[in-house]
């Protein structure tokens, strides 16, 4: 299939002072943000509506980064090249008109969407997909005018930087992190990092140490990554939680130092991950609460407006944490309940799963899941699983190996 994206937004903008030419059309579906929910959202979408919809995704960028299995490469497991993934398949195989394109407005009377280049395209039903974004002020010292010194690397395709800053520590030096409070993207996602760059200083840098401020009386998965600390990294991780002074920290970007609790300590890389909110246009489209999207659990529809659909991790859903697994479940749920509204196609009821998988060190991976199911008041856990302490290293390789099964099992569902 040949997408001439010029003609495609010309002819999507025509529609607009033409409702008769519109009223013949398919009913038209966008998705704003090509992750793990929006891509998801969007095959799901053209390849069971078999040509019933008019499938149109929205994202800027040309390859797609995979935040999950990123610390991986931090650790030296994978390239970064890995982590990359075309929509090509998605134009190709299944219809989907892909618009490498930045949505900068939503007019929920209008029903329509307004890009950065300044076209304007129309929707029957509108699903938003955003991630995160980050909130100014919630690190004291820290903005993003200061990432080039202390990066977040937490989205996706922003882990070089920080990759090469750790490559550059001095020997012995002093690798710190700024942990995220809840909720935030990928709940072990910030102690899976740090077992990754332990993984790689211990290889390269063995005198370094990590410094983990976190703001947090308890993280996910903790007993399991702090048995993996004594017993691959002894000695060199460090965590300070709001006790010893983790909730008030204070950074400086331009002498690389960190303040806890009034003391200020010179370190030679610091990661700085903020406080999260949902990414910027469920605001712009008016759909947030208290920084996050609420949503209705057996649909995931907004709770704010009855044509716009929320996915992933800028949503306020209920006991699902913020994942790709997570997004990439509930973009199957909208899908077939957008078919339904808009074909009348049957509405199954609404399932929800969830893994997060991390890694500690080479072959030592664990595990956190759990089934869910819609209530009149949110998403809610039914079951749940967890790695046990203690487990023998057979069983921790065949979970690291499950994971790299379930990567490839998810970006092709994702991507075809």
């Amino acid at each position: 299939m040949t997408f001439n994206r010029r003609l495609f937004l010309a002819s999507l903008t025509a529609t607009l002072a033409a409702p008769m030419v519109k009223a013949q059309t398919r009913p038209r579906v966008i998705i704003i943000g090509g992750g793990a929910g929006g891509a998801t959202a969007a095959r799901y979408l053209a390849k069971d509506s078999k040509g019933a919809l008019d499938v149109v995704l929205v994202e800027p960028s040309q390859t797609y980064y995979t935040c999950f299995f990123s610390n991986l490469y931090l650790g030296g497991f994978r390239s970064f090249e890995s982590l990359g993934h075309s929509y090509d398949k998605l134009a190709a195989a299944y219809g989907i008109n892909i618009v490498h394109d930045l949505a900068t407005g939503v007019d929920r009377a209008a029903k329509t969407v307004t890009l950065a280049s300044g076209n304007t395209l129309p929707y029957d039903k509108l699903v938003l997909s955003p991630g995160i974004d980050f909130i100014d002020g919630s690190v004291a010292g820290w903005s993003l005018a200061a990432q080039d010194a202390m990066p977040h690397a937490y989205k996706g395709g922003t882990q070089q930087p920080l990759q090469a800053q750790i490559a550059a520590m001095r020997p012995g030096g002093t690798f710190a992190m700024v942990a995220p409070p809840n909720p935030y993207r990928c709940p072990p996602g910030p102690y899976e990092r740090a077992s990754m760059v332990a993984t790689y200083l211990q290889a390269n840098n063995p005198t370094a140490k990590i410094l983990i401020l976190d703001p947090k009386d308890k993280f996910s998965k903790q007993a399991l990554f702090e048995e993996g600390w004594n017993k691959h990294y002894p000695g060199m991780i460090t965590r300070i939680g709001p006790d010893m002074g983790g909730s008030a920290i204070e950074v400086r970007p331009d002498t690389m130092e960190v303040v806890v609790d009034g003391e200020a300590e010179k370190v030679d890389v610091c990661n700085v991950i903020p406080a999260q909110r949902a990414g910027d246009i469920a605001s712009i489209a008016g759909v947030t609460e208290n920084n996050w999207a609420p949503v209705h659990a057996d649909s995931m529809l907004s709770r704010l407006d009855e044509n716009i659909y929320v996915l992933g991790d800028a949503t306020n859903q209920g006991d699902m944490p913020k994942s790709g697994f997570s997004a990439n479940s509930q973009a199957k749920v909208a899908a077939n309940h957008i078919r339904g509204a808009l074909t009348g196609s049957p509405v199954f009821p609404a399932k929800y799963a969830n893994t997060c998988w991390s890694l500690i060190a080479a072959d030592d991976g664990v595990k956190v899941g759990a089934s869910y199911a819609p209530t009149p008041e949110k998403i809610a856990s039914v079951d749940t699983f967890i790695s046990q302490t203690g487990e023998d290293a057979a069983l921790r390789k065949a979970t690291y190996n499950e994971s790299l099964g379930w990567y490839t099992g998810i970006t092709t569902d994702m991507f075809g």
